[in-house]
């Protein structure tokens, strides 16, 4: 009890922990799915030891032997923001094997050249490509060159050239049939994280399209950004549609980030005069952002260093506004705060991470992208729980629109929709159907005499009464003051007689505590309908006022066949 209660005193605790629930239960099934990718991931190198170094801009490399590459400053990693590199190492082959030569840790590699020399210094075998290279990949989103060697002693040097990185590549070996089932996982997980993105993003734009709402543009837009630059860094623009230009790896993402801030403040409502500091936080990261664009358009290769900043920069903001706005009782921050941890989460470890330990064909690459395709799964949930709240609202508008305020029936609106309905239902199918009209008699002289509570009163009670005398499929409605109708569909002569006899009774029997009010009634039973809803109730209105012409307090009946 004492927990209950401090959740009630404190509301921001209990969303905290529906947020940090929600992002538990979907740590573990990313846990889960990161194994199941990771396990295969985990190729079988042969034993190759080597180093990186730095080669100067107009160093040309022999080709028939490696001992001009030899004497350079060794490094311990690649600049990030780009240059030329090569690798060197050596390993020993007992038997003949195809063996394939690739890249762990990061596919963004600019251009490479593998050359494989024997023990005598002679070339032996030799491959190219990269991203900027037009030669195809042989292994389908792989930078993976196949050679067939024979056992002995051999060198791999490895040069590599890149505007920029985005972790530390690395060469290794491993036999090709082992390698084809390795990359297997993790290419299924670049296609179907795309796919899900290209749906989300064809899905966001719809909306933004029917609903007018910026918000949706907006975060297609940052998923199209996210798209361009996880396409292209995964090899898939490379391998089927030719495309080679290695910026869309950066750039997109420049303009994404600004975006996303944009996006946060339309989803959260952050507005100058409701939140001036976050607002104002938020304007300042969209003027950095722009200087970042400016700035990488003059420093290329810094881009996408540039965009590790951002990316840091617009998950923090991302936080701090969905946890701000979801102590103020924003509808929707707490589901988007989920959605941010999770993202917060992978992004981080993604901009961060150097190396993928032991996981040769899983990227860096690869958690980013799984990154941004949970925050836009768990954000659908957010636009999920939007409309569900929205057509909540929508329907209790509708009750109230179409319902009675005080006996909970029907009103005239609401019973004339339905009615309509019933009836043209009726005609199609050759159905019978009865309407019962009631006003009450002397009413006036209740509300007079003993005033408007009592009326009140005796208006609820007739309610209870015709409930408990008429069907569930019936329908029935306070027209409005002293007025109630009845439609019955479905029912025969004989059958709609014995109910409008037993609703004057209950009537009858309600009223008793509110003398002088009785009910005159008028039935109109249909064997098959002709008439429109308006003509039959205008009948049964006036076969009622008939009733009270004959002396009021009885009901009455009229057929047609």
């Amino acid at each position: 009890m004492k927990k209950v209660a401090s959740m009630r005193k404190w509301p921001m605790v209990s969303s905290l922990i529906n947020a940090f629930g929600a992002v538990r239960r979907v740590h573990f099934p990313v846990f889960f799915l990161l194994l199941l990718i990771g396990l295969p991931c985990t190729a079988q190198p042969l034993k190759l030891e080597g180093q990186w170094v730095e080669v100067p801009r107009l160093f040309q490399c022999a080709e028939t032997s490696t001992s001009q590459c030899d004497g350079m400053t060794p490094v311990d990693h690649v600049n990030k923001t780009g240059g030329r590199y090569l690798w060197q190492g050596t390993f020993e082959l007992g038997q003949a094997t195809p063996l394939v030569v690739d890249f762990e840790n990061s596919s963004v590699i600019g251009r490479f050249h593998h050359r494989v020399f024997d023990d005598q210094g002679h070339l032996f075998a030799e491959a190219e490509g990269g991203i900027q290279s037009t030669t195809p990949n042989p292994f389908f989103l792989r930078h993976g060159r196949e050679f067939m060697l024979q056992p002995g002693h051999y060198r791999l040097t490895t040069e590599i050239s890149s505007p920029f990185f985005l972790a530390q590549p690395a060469p290794y070996l491993d036999t090709l049939s082992h390698y084809q089932q390795a990359i297997k996982p993790a290419n299924a997980l670049t296609l179907l994280c795309l796919g899900a993105l290209l749906g989300l993003m064809f899905y966001y734009t719809v909306l933004a399209g029917i609903r007018c709402n910026a918000t949706d543009g907006l975060y297609a837009l940052f998923i199209l950004g996210n798209m361009l630059y996880n396409g292209t860094a995964l090899l898939v623009f490379n391998d089927l549609f030719g495309l080679h230009w290695f910026y869309l790896i950066s750039f997109p993402i420049l303009l994404s980030n600004g975006i996303y801030i944009l996006f946060v403040l339309r989803l959260l409502d952050i507005t100058r005069t409701g939140n001036p500091r976050l607002y104002r936080l938020g304007v300042a990261l969209l003027g950095l952002f722009a200087t970042f664009v400016l700035l990488a358009m003059a420093k290329p290769h810094w881009s996408l260093e540039l965009d590790r900043i951002g990316v840091a920069l617009f998950l923090g903001y991302g936080l701090l506004s969905g946890v701000t706005r979801m102590r103020q009782g924003h509808f929707s921050a707490p589901m988007y705060l989920a959605a941010v941890l999770v993202f917060f989460a992978l992004g981080a470890l993604a901009i961060s991470l150097g190396k993928m330990a032991g996981l040769n064909t899983l990227y860096v690459e690869h958690l980013g992208l799984l990154a941004v395709t949970l925050e836009a799964l768990l954000l659908a949930l957010v636009l999920a729980r939007q409309f569900s709240q929205l057509r909540l609202q929508f329907e209790q508008e509708h009750v109230h629109a179409t319902h009675d305020a005080l006996t909970g029936l029907q009103n005239r609106r609401g019973f004339v929709e339905a009615g309509n309905f019933e009836v043209e239902r009726s005609k199609r199918y050759g159905r019978p159907l009865s309407v019962i009209y009631l006003d009450l008699d002397n009413f006036k002289q209740l509300n007079d005499m003993r005033g408007h509570d009592v009326g009140d009163a005796a208006l609820t009670a007739i309610a209870h009464a015709l409930r408990a005398a008429l069907r569930t499929n019936d329908l029935l409605a306070r027209l409005g003051g002293d007025e109630f109708a009845m439609l019955l569909p479905e029912i025969g002569a004989e059958a709609a007689t014995e109910v409008g006899k037993k609703i004057h009774l209950a009537v009858n029997n309600a009223l008793q505590e509110f003398s002088p009010v009785t009910a005159s009634i008028g039935v109109i039973r249909f064997a098959r309908v002709t008439q429109t809803f308006p003509e039959i109730m205008k009948d049964a209105d006036e076969l009622m006022y008939e009733v009270k012409k004959a002396g009021k307090n009885n009901v009455s009946f009229r057929h047609y066949d």
